[in-house]
């Protein structure tokens, strides 16, 4: 009987949320007052003032805005192959890409996170999680390319992931789907879920100069799936919070077999004590294998190493590091205020919003005030660590931000509004319309100690009657709201990449006069670098051949080559020698199925691997328009067959045409 309710339950709410995208609401077309386009509007030459970066979703990708225009700056690889710039195809990024299962060239990116210090944006680096293939990576914001990716073994899902520690000492990273461990038989029946499954949170730290990412330890913990995740601030420095739903260790049919209980829990956890067990050597070595790609920019090239090893430490052996607290079912946001003392979690099919104590949490486990276990890890009385609960707010409470004003607002993903309310009175504020579904938001700085109450980005799962329609499939989209005054107002819809996730916005001042403009050539310490014209050459080893060319407005060195064979393998290394901003030069050959173009940027060395199956004349070319000729930027190679003995020969301007038999020209 109880499952036939929670099936009407869930049909109730699938039938509310149908209806609300039926037809276009009557306000639809007026929710932006007259004056929006006046407060969004970024005057030619002029720049934005906010960078905005928003996960890619499904895309695998990182897609950057400024706001409050809501232009798309860049969109950055990190997890799947992107022909725009060639990463993923050629030889220098192809490592970025690789795992423990090999090569894999697309996954699921989810949610992001910037570093900081002490509490506040730092502008270094932003953190990107990989769902489908368990990784996280790291993306050096000087230059806006992935530097690093580490793979996660005992692990499987990873989306309560990448959320860091005040100081980025770790990026942390839970599992969405219990599995058996690494180390173990994974050919069981699913149906030992309960026995033979677990669940890991992957603590990575992160050199504080460099930004170097180490798989530190592992913490084991009960086969539940963790979700959203953030650390303490100030006094709560040393705890993290993690959001987990189907405590009913369900393995089939979780939307009705996970939300049998009233309630499911979020999970604190003393890093600082679990961090001082690791030192002393607590817990067990486990032999896995996991991928470490490493992007070195001196020399233009990445690597990738396969780790054997992981430090785990379970839950259930050191009791004073991890406490489940009570928390309305299926949560999905699990959020901690500026101050570090109040956190915020937000069950998906609640109609309330808890707040819970950092102070009270404490008092209970000092007073021991636990309803019993979770398969040995301290449950808290519900009671003993709430501070107090949101009434009414809306619909499927989903993610809370902070606007530094001793404000939160709200994401509701089924009645589609954000709501602002007071964390300390708990009362709402004001609450708007969103277009449609809106998961997470993004309030610059608003999960650090300092937010900056300007906007708030809402990010919507359905768009539709919003844009153009583009067939069955609309783009998802995000919708920038003014909060600087009492009330909230909608200022501008703007279409995104992908589907956006979580996000992150910082000041443009604190990365903008930081940005890379080009590479030093002199610096370059790519094995393949051309440092100059004179320098280029084509050298044979056997069936190898290596291209050692150049790119320079607008022409390469060599731009004739001949003497490559069908079967060769070909390598052409390709060095920009500009030294200018702005100024990048692709490279692609015809005919090339297995590959894409090269976007080689200036002082940069990229290598582009070619394998000729049949003679012939193969015309490369620059892909990014560089100068007033760039069509003239072109070359061409010659193919003969496996058995020629054409000789290998390379030049630049002196394999000329004979002028026997050039056509008259039309202007003598």
């Amino acid at each position: 009987m109880r499952k036939n309710n929670l099936l009407y339950t869930a049909w109730v709410l699938i039938l509310i949320t149908g209806s609300m995208f039926s037809c276009k609401p009557k306000n639809a077309g007026d929710a932006v007052s007259g004056d929006a386009a006046q407060q969004v509007y970024v005057a030619p030459g002029k720049y934005d003032e906010f960078y905005n970066f928003v996960s890619g979703g499904f895309n695998g990708q990182l897609s950057v805005y400024g706001l409050p225009s809501g232009r798309l700056l860049k969109i950055v690889p990190i997890f799947s192959v992107f022909p725009e710039n060639g990463y993923g195809y050629s030889e220098e990024t192809k490592p970025m890409l690789n795992t423990s299962q090999g090569f894999v060239p697309w996954d699921d990116q989810h949610h992001l996170e910037l570093s900081q210090t002490n509490g506040e944006i730092d502008g270094r680096w932003i953190f990107a999680n990989a769902n489908n293939t368990p990784r996280v990576a790291r993306v050096d914001l000087s230059t806006f390319k992935t530097a690093e990716i580490i793979e996660l073994p005992n692990s499987a899902g990873n989306h309560s992931s990448p959320f860091i520690t005040e100081n980025t000492e770790y990026v942390v990273a839970g599992t969405r789907f219990a599995v058996p461990m690494d180390n173990d038989n994974g050919d069981v029946p699913i149906n030992t879920y309960r026995k033979n499954f677990k669940a890991s949170i992957s603590f990575i730290s992160v050199d504080k100069n460099s930004g170097n990412m180490n798989l530190a330890f592992q913490l084991r913990v009960p086969p539940v799936d963790f979700d959203l995740s953030h650390a303490g601030k100030n006094k709560s420095h040393d705890w993290f919070f993690f959001s987990c739903y189907n405590t009913e260790q369900a393995n089939t049919l979780l939307e009705v077999n996970a939300s049998q209980r009233d309630k499911d829990f979020i999970l604190a956890v003393n890093w600082k004590k679990l961090e001082e067990y690791a030192k002393q050597g607590k817990g067990k070595k486990e032999a896995v294998q996991y991928a470490h790609n490493v992007y070195d920019e001196t020399k233009h090239m990445a690597t990738s190493t396969i780790e054997k090893q992981v430090l785990v430490l379970d839950a259930k052996d050191f009791k004073d590091v991890c406490y489940f607290i009570p928390c309305p079912k299926s949560p999905h946001g699990c959020d901690v205020d500026p101050s570090g003392e109040y956190i915020v979690g937000s069950g998906k099919l609640a109609a309330l919003i808890p707040v819970f104590s950092f102070d009270k949490i404490q008092q209970a486990i000092a007073n021991k005030k636990f309803i019993g276990e979770y398969d040995g890890i301290p449950v808290i009385e519900y009671e003993a660590a709430l501070y107090g609960e949101v009434k009414k707010p809306g619909l499927g409470p989903l993610h809370t931000e902070f606007d530094g004003r001793g404000n939160a607002i709200t994401t509701m993903f089924v009645s589609s509004e954000i709501v602002k309310w007071n964390i300390k009175d708990l009362k709402v504020i004001d609450r708007q319309s969103t277009y449609y579904s809106p998961g997470h938001l993004c309030i610059p700085g608003g999960d650090t100690k300092k937010p900056n109450g300007k906007y708030v980005i809402v990010y919507n799962k359905i768009t539709k009657d919003r844009y153009l329609p583009t067939g069955p499939e609309l783009e998802q989209s995000a919708q920038l709201f003014d909060i600087s005054g009492d009330k909230m107002k909608l200022l501008l819809d703007f279409p995104t990449v992908g589907e956006p996730h979580y996000a992150q916005a910082v000041a443009a001042s604190l990365i903008r006069d930081k940005s890379v403009k080009y590479f030093d050539i002199n610096k370059n310490q790519n094995p393949y670098v051309t440092k100059g014209e004179a320098e280029s050459k084509v050298v044979r080893n056997g069936k190898r051949v290596d291209i050692y060319i150049t790119q320079i407005r607008s022409h390469f060195s060599p731009d004739n080559i001949e003497g490559i064979k069908a079967g060769d393998e070909v390598y052409w290394h390709v060095t920009n020698l500009e030294q200018d901003w702005d100024i990048p030069h692709g490279f692609a050959i015809k005919s090339v199925p297995e590959n894409a173009e090269l976007l080689v940027m200036p002082g940069e060395t990229q290598t582009y691997k070619w394998m000729p199956k049949k003679a012939g004349i193969y015309p490369f070319y620059c892909t990014d328009f560089c100068s007033a000729l760039h069509q003239e930027m072109q070359g061409y190679v010659r193919v003969s067959s496996a058995e020629s003995n054409v000789p290998l020969t390379f030049s630049t301007g002196k394999n000329l045409p004979d002028s026997a038999t050039a056509p008259p020209l039309l202007d003598k």
